[in-house]
């Protein structure tokens, strides 16, 4: 019973050690409002599909942290944005801007849409048009009528 005991605890060992403290609550939550509305815009660097607000990666906490001293410092959102571009690039945004280096990003989805639907027409319209040039024998057409339980009578 002793062992069993032993092993339990000897096994529950590597949570308590992975267990982290408590970050504190906001100072002030009015620099929280605003950098949970800038988190919402900007892009995990290391998730990269999620949000800065809904990451739980190391980097994205140094991330908040620094918006949050730009925040405490007097920045305004239009200049920590641009400071987060110019360090880490438009990647860091989570809907970067349109511009000529991101047409395909924008508008390539739109351009293989399209391009599928004209491929479907083409193709329709080749098959419709091959089914025309080959019109029915005798043969096929009483299997047809035969297969509808003799319409044709």
């Amino acid at each position: 019973m002793i062992r069993l005991i032993a092993a339990i605890v000897f096994c529950m060992l590597p949570f308590t050690a992975a267990a982290k403290e408590a970050e504190p609550l906001a100072e002030d939550p009015v620099v929280e409002q605003r950098l949970n509305r800038l988190a919402e815009e900007l892009r995990c660097l290391v998730c990269q599909n999620e949000s800065l607000a809904g990451s739980r990666a190391e980097l994205a906490n140094d991330l908040r942290r620094e918006v949050r001293d730009l925040i405490k410092a007097g920045k305004t959102d239009r200049e920590i944005v641009d400071y987060l571009v110019e360090r880490y690039g438009d990647f860091v945004r989570y809907r970067p801007p349109v511009r000529p280096s991101t047409f395909l990003l924008w508008f390539g989805p739109f351009l293989l849409l399209g391009g599928g639907a004209a491929a479907l027409v083409f193709y329709l319209g080749k098959r419709r048009s091959r089914l025309q040039e080959q019109p029915l024998t005798d043969e096929d057409r009483r299997r047809a009528e035969s297969l509808l339980g003799g319409g044709g009578k």
